[in-house]
């Protein structure tokens, strides 16, 4: 399993700019799901609720886990991992990369015979100080978010000349072809994870100038004023109001640059496969956990707003028992994929309600399709806190905003969710449904914090907790 970090499903869009051959190959020979959805789109608590199958409010990685003190966001370890069910069955098990799943950098009690993350402690302290540039850079490439006074100056974009095996991407795949090597006879799970294409978008010479900077098209909803959204999304997008199209050209050219360099980093590991004679007996897994907007509704980065850019995030499986060459629109949950992981090697689910296999879905997707129609998630805050839960019912989409009002999209007349459509009359019943089911996910998953709003002055949705019931 690859998992990237901060990379929009839509990147992999047939006749998108950004350039994914290895990616797209897979696509070919397995599914893809184009409407996987993270539960949180932030890194600890999505990767957590990757590892345990539960929504954050039940791991308790509510976010991400270097950003607050020692006491915050502590992984609840009574829950069982996917990977112990694995190598408590014979499996040996390797993580490679970025974890920023818990704090103690210990994988051996969470299912991981072998691992190796270096540099994770690292980058994240680098992240909250401010990544610097270096020599290798080309200084007429280098910007940084600056400003206002009292902040550190942070890197944006720089393009570099050196290759992508010499920098960090290049060490969870090269750490993974080692441990792989000594592999061929006994059953294994390996993850390789990624800190790309998020972060400051350091890209390479030779995977940069693959795009044409000034033809690059814009997101569509750049120019979105937000007018009927909450208004903690203007105040986020009042930050990038200066970023010219010109530059914004500049950040998706280093964007899909990264995701093209990481690509070629999948491709060192299905080569080894290759090599190694495993690949037809190996189910692929590519996925990501969570999105970027990278100027989508005129903002960056991930921590506010519940658009697609950040909650839907690619998915694709390859190999065997998968069927071939399919795209499906169903609903699954990025916290699904390790109890689909599970069924298909054969081993027991964990019993939590929070998720579940969609393994039918990659063996049968047009049969198994609509056992998938609704998804879930949930917002805490990055930061600064706020209450946000979202449901997925087919076309629709329903967004409870505990600190302002609410959303409702149609995401397949409105793809890039521009208009909100939660004051018009007509749609008075559906909110009220998408709302009790919400309730109902509240209800099954033990969600105490709202399901205890019964308080008066706490009133805010179109319906109460009892119509969940």
């Amino acid at each position: 399993m690859f998992i990237a970090d901060g990379m929009q499903a839509r990147v992999l869009d047939p006749g998108q700019e950004c350039k994914t051959p290895t990616i797209d190959g897979l696509i070919s020979r397995g599914v893809r799901v184009t409407r996987a959805h993270t539960p949180l789109p932030t890194c600890s608590p999505a990767r957590a609720s990757l590892m345990t199958g539960l929504l954050p409010h039940n791991h308790g990685v509510l976010e991400v886990e270097h950003g607050v003190d020692a006491d915050q966001c502590v992984l609840r370890t009574e829950h069982p991992h996917w990977a112990q069910r694995l190598r408590d069955s014979g499996y040996a098990t390797g993580y490679f990369g970025k974890w920023h799943v818990e704090r103690t950098g210990e994988l051996e009690p969470f299912g991981w015979n072998t691992f190796d993350i270096r540099g994770a402690r690292d980058h994240a302290n680098a992240s909250q100080k401010g990544l610097a540039a270096d020599d290798s850079m080309d200084p007429d490439t280098v910007r940084f978010y600056e400003g206002p006074d009292g902040y550190n100056d942070t890197l944006k974009y720089a393009v570099t000349d050196v290759t992508p095996n010499d920098r960090a991407i290049g060490g969870p795949a090269g750490l993974a072809c080692e441990w792989l090597d000594d592999r061929r006879e006994d059953p294994w799970c390996c993850v390789v994870s990624y800190y790309e294409p998020n972060e400051s978008l350091i890209v390479g010479r030779e995977a940069y100038e693959l795009y044409d900077v000034d033809s690059l098209e814009l997101p569509k909803n750049l120019k979105d004023d937000l007018s009927d959204r909450p208004n903690i999304y203007r105040r986020d997008q009042q930050i990038w109001n200066d970023v010219s199209d010109d530059e914004w050209r500049q950040i998706l050219a280093c964007y899909y640059g990264r995701i093209t360099e990481l690509d070629g980093q999948v491709k060192r590991v299905l080569d080894k496969l290759e090599a190694t004679g495993q690949l037809d007996n190996t189910v692929v897994i590519f996925t990501a956990d969570h999105g970027r907007y990278v100027g989508s509704h005129g903002l960056e980065a991930h921590n506010f707003g519940a658009f697609e850019e950040i909650y839907n995030v690619p998915l694709v499986v390859a190999g065997p028992g998968v069927a071939e060459g399919i795209t499906t629109d169903a609903l699954v949950g990025f916290h699904e994929i390790g109890q689909t992981i599970l069924e298909v090697a054969g081993e027991n689910p964990i019993d939590v309600p929070d998720s579940a296999s969609f393994a039918d879905l990659l063996a049968d997707p047009v049969a198994a399709a609509d056992n998938h129609r609704e998804a879930y998630a949930e917002y805490f805050g990055s930061r600064f806190r706020l209450t946000q839960r979202v449901l997925w019912q087919d076309e629709w989409k329903f967004v409870f905003n505990g600190f302002d009002f609410d959303e409702l999209y149609n995401v397949k007349a409105d793809p890039w969710e521009m208009e909100n459509l939660i004051d018009r009359p007509e749609h008075a019943d559906r909110i009220r449904e998408m709302m009790a089911g919400i309730w109902r996910r509240m209800h099954e998953t033990g969600d105490t914090t709202l399901l205890n709003s019964h308080y008066h002055s706490m009133r805010f949705a179109a319906v109460g907790p009892n119509s969940g019931q």
